[in-house]
């Protein structure tokens, strides 16, 4: 596989990606991922601007041979940004991956560790000192590789449904 920074042409590419992302997620929560119609559509602007943005990385990674893919064809994505911390902090930005999808024929290859791993390089490049991420508790898997990658758990997040009461 060649792992390459995205431009906006391979957005469409990525988008059926983000759509098996979202589905995802909903099933595992629909309640803290309920998606509007059509998510990936949704995604297909802000995609293209983290694809020439500077304070983004954007990566696809792209088939070089045909045994399971057409050759140039995307089998993975991630996609991170700079964000800045509130002034309480003395951290002023982090990185932040929004999402890591490797197609599941092309899964337990390394390919979403050698994603995260060139992510971290080029946030270190800009010279990000910390990036965070956020993981489905019922996603096990992508924890154990963000750990292996070298992240850690850093917060707990909580959620409550309330029902709204009449007036």
């Amino acid at each position: 596989m060649k792992i390459r920074l995205a431009t906006p042409a391979d957005v469409p590419a990525v988008l059926p990606m983000v759509a098996q992302i979202c589905a995802l997620h909903e099933a595992w929560d629909a309640a803290k991922y309920g998606f509007l119609p059509n998510p990936a559509q949704r995604y297909e602007r802000w995609l293209a601007e983290q694809a020439t943005s500077d304070r983004s990385i954007f990566l696809v990674a792209e088939c070089e041979s045909p045994i399971s893919q057409q050759p140039g064809a995307l089998v993975a994505f991630l996609v991170g940004t700079i964000e800045t911390e509130i002034p309480i902090y003395r951290l002023q930005e982090y990185g932040f991956i929004h999402d890591l999808w490797v197609e599941p024929d092309e899964r337990k290859a390394g390919l979403g560790r050698q994603l995260v791993e060139q992510a971290l390089h080029l946030f270190a490049q800009k010279g990000i000192q910390q990036v965070r991420l956020d993981t489905a508790i019922a996603n096990e898997v992508a924890r154990q590789l963000f750990q292996t990658c070298g992240f850690r758990r850093s917060t707990i997040e909580l959620l409550a449904e309330i029902k709204p009461q009449n007036s």
